[in-house]
């Protein structure tokens, strides 16, 4: 079987953890490198994350810091949602290894220009850190097979009305991808608020009795006590989305659109904007995932989490 080099971009965050545990287990996903970026929490507690869940699940490649903050915004972060750490609940590891001397930025660059073939980049958080990479190398943009986004909604936002928690931290950023020229599949609220996991099946995942899957139950539960106050069934997995996308394609729905970014304005700052009935007559840019087979879905998390022994080596 063909391994899809990859690279996983994000701000963990519980559910970027959760899409790491996925990606990690997936025998089609080779991960060349993993880079942390600001939005669940600071940087220095995102790429501290990044460590100990790669730690947790044996995956040994460079782990980079990106960014300290957006392009032009002050950071926004989601104590609420994730905790004071950015990971609150289970304890975790500490990190058998040290963050790379290269920034992200350097390490992606260095990734691409190394690769026999092109690579794949699933972020996970705001975009900041991939676009700093296609301003400061444009030539490497060629090296990038596809970008799978969470991030963004057609219909909602998250974090404002009409805006994404992702999208929205780093408007700017968001926008430079989308006009970037590469092949985009967008995981946003559309698709990601279905992609739930349900409390018996938290229990389920616990059983399992490896510990990666005590972590990620345990990390649904800290995770749900948020979707529970805002009147959800169970703890919506947006981030693992984006992963899903590539290695389980038959389980989505896609609509393809043209797709743009709302870098100003008092109340729609951070939208994502689709033009679902082609107004502007433009060649759509992205791949919007529309829908979803949960049951599936949920599977697949519960197969991913039941591969994992003592420890898991993909890396």
């Amino acid at each position: 079987m063909r391994r899809i080099p990859v690279i996983l971009d994000g701000d963990p965050g519980h559910d970027d953890a959760i899409a790491w545990v996925l990606a990690n287990a997936s025998p089609m996903l080779d991960i060349k490198a993993v880079t942390s970026v600001c939005g669940n929490q600071t940087m220095e507690k995102t790429t501290y994350n990044a460590l100990r869940i790669c730690t947790l699940i044996g995956l040994n490649v460079h782990v980079a810091k990106g960014r300290v903050t957006p392009l032009i915004k002050d950071p926004m972060v989601a104590p609420n949602v994730h905790g004071q750490s950015g990971l609150d609940g289970p304890k975790l590891p500490e990190p058998a290894f040290e963050v790379s001397d290269m920034d992200a930025v350097t390490l992606m660059a260095k990734v691409l220009e190394e690769s026999d073939e092109p690579v794949t980049l699933i972020p996970t958080g705001p975009l900041t850190n991939i676009a700093v990479l296609f301003l400061a190398h444009p030539e490497l943009k060629s090296k990038i097979e596809h970008i799978y986004i969470m991030g963004g909604g057609i219909h909602h936002g998250n974090w404002a009305p009409a805006a994404e928690f992702n999208i929205q931290v780093d408007p700017e950023a968001a926008d430079i991808v989308f006009r970037g020229g590469v092949p985009i599949t967008m995981a946003g609220l559309d698709v990601t608020e279905k992609a739930q996991i349900y409390p018996e099946e938290f229990d389920i995942i616990r059983n399992l009795g490896n510990p990666v899957a005590k972590t990620v139950a345990e990390w649904f539960d800290f995770f749900f006590q948020y979707h529970k106050s805002k009147g959800y069934r169970g703890a919506a997995v947006h981030d693992a989305v984006a992963v899903a996308a590539i290695t389980n394609p038959e389980i989505f729905e896609v609509k393809d659109m043209y797709v743009e970014v709302e870098t100003e304005g008092d109340y729609c700052q951070g939208a994502t904007i689709g033009d679902i009935k082609n107004h502007y007559g433009k060649e759509p840019n992205v791949h919007v995932l529309w829908n979803l087979d949960r049951d599936a879905f949920a599977k697949i998390l519960i197969d991913a989490c039941a591969s994992y022994g003592e420890v898991s080596n993909n890396g």
